[in-house]
C-alpha cells in the first residue's frame, strides 16, 4: 500500500476514533434505526439463559423466540434467531442455517456449510456476491470464494455467539455497510456478554470422524463492564472416495468486551480465525453419469496417479510409463487430491455508542482486518529432478495459489428525531490492498500433505496482481411519523465512491510471470452521488400491517482472479476496460404482514430490474480457468428481469408446538439474446426469456418444532426446484427435497442440571443432488454435458453433541 494511502487510512481511523470517544452511539432504539437495518422490533436475545414463563402465564403462545417477520419496517426482512438452529448441529454455518426463509436457497458440499468453495447463496435471483454482508455493522466483503475483500460470517463468528440474523431479501437499507448490496443484505448481530458469570462448553462428534469442541467463558457484569472469551476446533473428513489427504481443521477464537455507561456503551471485538479445508471435486453431468457422486482423487496411490498423469501431458515422458484409465474412468479425470483450502483472519473493531440528549444520537466504528489464503493442489506438468536425464521427471506440478487482505476502515452516523422526524446520515470509509497470485512448484519427487503453507521460493509465477481499494459511501434519511405511528414513511439516498487500482508484480518465484499469461494493470471506478430510497409503512388495524419500498443500487467492479473483470490479459484490458459500465438495480417491493398472538403471516411482492450485468467469456478448458492466455474477458451483457412473490406463516398452536413455512416463486428471465464470443467468432445464442442461471423458480419448507418436559424436536423439510446452468437452459438439474432432523434432551430432568445431549441428523432420507455451481464456467449451452460445474451433496450424516450451561 503506498504511503498516502495508508497516511489517509490513518487519518480516517483517527477521526472515526474521536467521533467515538467524544459521542459513541445511540441508545438501543436509535441503533436500530441508525444502521437502518430491517429488522424485527424486538431485542437482540440475551446472552443469558432464556427464562421459562411461569405456570398461567398470560400469553402462553407468544413467539418472540422465533421472530421470523419484519413488523413494522417498510421492507421484506426475515429474521434467523439462535433458537432456528437447533434443527441443525451445533457449528453449522449461519449462511447455510437461512435456507428456510422465503426466497432462501443456501447450498454447501458439507452437512455443516463451512466449506468455503462450496458455500453460495441465492436470493430473489441474486447470488452470493450481489448481496451485502455486516456483523456489528462492520462489513465483511461480497461473499466471494476468492475473498478480496472480506470474509464468510463462519470464519467472522462462532455459530454460538449469534445473537440475530437479519435478512433483507430484497432492499438492504440505505445504512448498510456494502457496494455489493444488488439484492439485499445479511446483517449478523453478535451475543452480547451475560450480565452473569457463566461457561459453556459442548463437545460434538459424527459422521466422517467429525469433532468438535466449543468453549465459552463469561465474566458476568461488574461496574458496567462485562465480556466473554469462547473458542471453538473442529475436524471432518470428506465424504467422497478420496483415500487420504482429506481432512479438514478449523480453529477460532471471539472475545467481546462491553462498557455501559449512563448515556451509551463502548464494545470490542475480536475474531481470529484458522481454516485448513481439504476440497472437494466439482463433477460434470457426464463424470456424474459414469462415475458416480462420490468421485474424488487417487489419493493415496501415487503410482496410479502417475501412471495417468503420464498420458495427459507432452513432454519429456518414457515410452511405455503412460497407462490409460479402466473404463468408465477417462484419463482427463485423473486428480490426486482436489487440494487444500488455508485462511488465516485476524478481525478486529471497536464502536462506541453515545446518547448526546435523549433525541439526538452518535456512533463511531474502526475495524481492521487481515487475511492470509492459498490454494494448494498436485496438477499434471512436469516437474524436473534436478539431473540431467528426463527418465526421471514426473508429470506433476503443485498449483500455489495465495491471497492477502489488509483492509481497514471506520464508520460514523448520527440520530436526531425532532416532532415527527428521524434523521439519520452517516458515513463509511474504507481502503483495503489485496492480492492474488499463482505460483507453480516444478521440483515434485513425491506425495505429501498439502494441509500447510508452502515454504521456500515457487519455481514459476503465471500471474501476481496486487490492487489497492479505495471505498467511500455516505447516506441520509428521514423518517417520517404520521397519525400516532399508525404511517411511517422513510425517504434519503446514499452515494457511494469505489475505485479499484490494479497493477501487475513479478512476485516472489525465482522465474516471473511470462506476458503471455500475467494479469493486467489499470484502475475502475463505479460512482453513483444518488442512489434513492422510499419506503412506506401503515399500521392498517391491530396486527395488520401494509408495506411497500423502492430503491436503485449500484455494485462496485469485484476483484479476484475468478471474478474481477481485470483478471484479463493487458491486452484484453486495453480494449474493453474503459467500456466497461457498473452493475446497478432498481428494486420494488411491497407486502402484508399479520402479526397478533400465536400467528405471524408475511406476504411480499417484488419486481426487479437488474441492468448492465457483467458476464465472463472463458474460452478455457474447465481445468484451466483464469488463465488470461486463454482469452477470457468481460463485457456488459443486458438485463435481467425479476419478478416473485414469498410467503411465511408461524404458527403456535400450542405452548410446546411451533410450525412456520415458506413458500415462494421467482421468474428471473434474461431479457437479451447473448452475443457469445469466442475469440474472434461470436454467435447470438437464444437466450431471451430463460431463467437465470442457478436460480430456482419455485421453493417450499417447513419447519416443525417441539417441546415436551425436557424432550425438544425439530423436523426441517425443504423443495428447491430446477436449476440450469446454462444460459440457454439446455442443462441443469430437477428439483429435489432434503429433509434434517434435531433431537435434544435436557438432562436436567435427570439429575444432571445444565447439561444437554442433542442428536443431528443432515439430509434424513439420504438424498443425492447437485449442490452448488461454479458460476465462473457458465456457459450458453452443454450438449455433452462436459462442463465441470457442481459439487455432489454430502449423504445422511449423523452429529451427537454433549453440551453443559453453567
Amino acid at each position: 500500500m503506498s504511503s498516502h494511502i495508508k497516511h489517509g487510512v490513518l487519518a480516517r481511523l483517527l477521526a472515526g476514533t474521536a467521533l467515538a470517544a467524544v459521542a459513541g452511539a445511540a441508545s438501543a432504539a436509535d441503533l436500530r434505526n441508525e444502521a437502518d437495518v430491517a429488522t424485527a422490533p424486538v431485542t437482540t436475545p440475551s446472552a443469558d439463559p432464556v427464562e421459562i414463563a411461569p405456570a398461567g402465564d398470560p400469553n402462553p403462545y407468544q413467539v418472540d423466540d422465533i421472530i421470523v417477520v419484519g413488523s413494522g419496517e417498510t421492507r421484506s426482512v426475515s429474521t434467523l434467531t439462535p433458537s432456528n438452529l437447533d434443527v441443525l448441529p451445533p457449528g453449522t454455518s449461519l449462511q447455510k442455517a437461512l435456507n428456510f426463509l422465503p426466497g432462501v436457497s443456501a447450498q454447501s458440499i458439507d452437512a455443516l456449510g463451512v466449506n468455503e468453495q462450496s458455500l453460495t447463496l441465492q436470493v430473489r435471483g441474486f447470488n452470493t456476491t450481489h448481496l451485502g454482508y455486516t456483523l456489528d455493522g462492520m462489513p465483511l466483503g461480497d461473499g466471494a470464494y476468492n475473498n478480496y475483500n472480506g470474509l464468510t460470517i463462519s470464519r467472522a463468528l462462532i455459530s454460538e455467539n449469534l445473537g440475530r440474523a437479519d435478512l433483507a431479501t430484497g432492499i438492504a437499507g440505505l445504512g448498510i455497510a456494502s457496494t455489493s448490496n444488488l439484492g439485499g443484505a445479511l446483517i449478523y448481530t453478535s451475543r452480547d456478554p451475560s450480565r452473569s458469570f457463566g461457561v459453556s462448553a459442548s463437545q460434538g462428534v459424527g459422521s466422517e470422524n467429525s469433532q468438535r469442541t466449543f468453549l465459552r467463558l463469561d465474566t458476568g457484569e461488574h461496574r458496567g463492564f462485562s465480556a466473554y472469551l469462547s473458542g471453538q476446533y473442529s475436524k471432518q473428513d470428506l465424504f467422497v472416495d478420496q483415500g487420504d489427504y482429506k481432512t479438514s481443521y478449523g480453529r477460532q477464537l471471539n472475545g467481546k468486551l462491553k462498557y455501559e455507561f449512563e448515556r451509551g456503551a463502548i464494545t470490542a471485538f475480536v475474531d481470529l480465525s484458522r481454516t485448513n479445508q481439504a476440497d472437494d471435486a466439482y463433477l460434470s453431468k457426464d463424470m456424474l453419469n459414469r462415475l458416480g457422486w462420490d468421485w474424488a482423487g487417487y489419493a493415496p496411490d501415487w503410482q496410479a496417479y502417475l501412471d495417468r498423469a503420464y498420458c495427459t501431458v507432452t513432454g519429456p515422458t518414457a515410452p511405455g510409463k503412460c497407462v490409460p484409465a479402466t473404463s468408465p474412468q477417462k484419463n482427463s479425470d485423473v486428480t490426486f487430491t482436489n487440494g487444500q483450502i488455508l485462511r488465516n483472519d485476524d478481525l478486529y473493531y471497536i464502536a462506541a455508542d453515545y446518547a448526546l440528549t435523549d433525541n439526538l444520537s452518535v456512533r463511531g466504528q474502526v475495524y481492521s482486518h487481515k487475511n492470509k489464503g492459498a490454494g494448494n493442489n498436485f496438477i499434471t506438468g512436469w516437474s524436473t529432478q534436478g539431473t540431467a536425464t528426463t527418465a526421471d521427471d514426473l508429470p506433476v506440478q503443485i498449483r500455489d495459489t495465495r491471497y492477502t487482505i489488509d483492509r481497514s476502515g471506520v464508520l460514523g452516523s448520527v440520530s436526531w428525531e425532532f416532532g415527527v422526524h428521524h434523521i439519520q446520515a452517516g458515513f463509511w470509509l474504507e481502503e483495503n490492498t489485496s492480492s492474488a497470485a499463482r505460483y507453480l512448484r516444478t521440483n515434485v519427487t513425491g506425495p505429501f500433505s498439502l494441509a500447510h503453507y508452502l515454504s521456500g521460493r515457487p519455481d514459476k509465477a503465471q500471474w501476481v496482481q496486487e490492487t489497492d481499494w479505495e471505498t467511500r459511501q455516505f447516506y441520509i434519511q428521514d423518517t417520517v411519523s404520521l397519525f400516532d405511528d399508525a404511517l411511517t414513511v422513510d425517504f434519503g439516498f446514499k452515494s457511494t465512491y469505489a475505485k479499484s487500482d490494479a497493477r501487475a508484480v513479478d512476485g516472489v518465484a525465482l522465474t516471473p510471470p511470462p506476458a503471455s499469461s500475467q494479469f493486467a494493470s489499470g484502475s475502475l471506478t463505479a460512482e453513483d452521488n444518488f442512489l434513492p430510497e422510499i419506503g412506506v409503512h401503515w399500521q392498517v388495524a391491530p396486527g395488520h400491517e401494509l408495506y411497500a419500498s423502492y430503491a436503485e443500487n449500484m455494485a462496485m467492479f469485484q476483484g479476484g482472479f475468478k471474478l474481477g473483470p481485470q483478471s484479463v490479459s493487458q491486452a484484453v484490458w486495453d480494449l474493453q476496460g474503459k467500456h466497461l459500465k457498473p452493475e446497478t438495480s432498481k428494486s420494488f417491493d411491497a407486502g402484508y404482514r399479520y402479526v397478533s398472538g400465536p400467528l405471524q403471516v408475511s406476504l411480499a411482492a417484488y419486481h426487479v430490474k437488474f441492468n448492465d450485468r457483467l458476464l465472463q467469456y472463458n474460452p478455457c478448458p474447465t481445468n484451466q480457468q483464469q488463465n488470461p492466455g486463454c482469452g477470457n474477458s468481460f463485457h456488459n451483457a443486458g438485463s435481467v428481469t425479476s419478478t416473485g412473490v414469498e410467503l411465511g406463516v408461524l404458527w403456535k398452536p400450542a405452548p410446546w408446538l411451533t410450525w412456520y413455512n415458506s413458500a415462494s416463486y421467482s421468474d428471473t428471465t434474461y431479457d437479451n439474446d447473448l452475443n457469445w464470443c469466442t475469440g474472434a467468432t461470436c454467435v447470438i445464442k437464444a437466450t431471451a426469456g430463460k431463467q437465470q442461471v442457478d436460480t430456482p423458480k419455485e421453493m417450499f419448507s417447513s419447519v416443525v418444532t417441539a417441546n415436551w418436559g425436557g424432550l425438544s424436536a425439530s423436523l426441517m423439510g425443504k423443495y428447491t426446484g430446477e436449476r440450469f446452468y446454462t444460459y440457454t437452459n439446455d442443462q441443469g438439474f430437477g428439483g429435489y427435497t432434503t429433509f434434517d432432523l434435531g433431537v435434544s434432551y435436557d438432562l436436567g430432568e435427570i439429575g444432571a442440571p445444565g447439561a444437554k445431549f442433542a442428536v443431528n441428523v443432515t439430509n434424513l432420507t439420504d438424498k443425492r443432488y447437485a449442490s452448488n455451481f461454479d458460476g465462473s464456467v457458465f456457459a450458453p449451452d452443454d450438449a455433452t454435458g462436459s462442463i465441470v460445474v457442481f459439487h455432489a451433496s454430502a449423504p445422511r450424516q449423523i452429529f451427537a453433541t454433549l453440551s453443559y450451561d453453567f
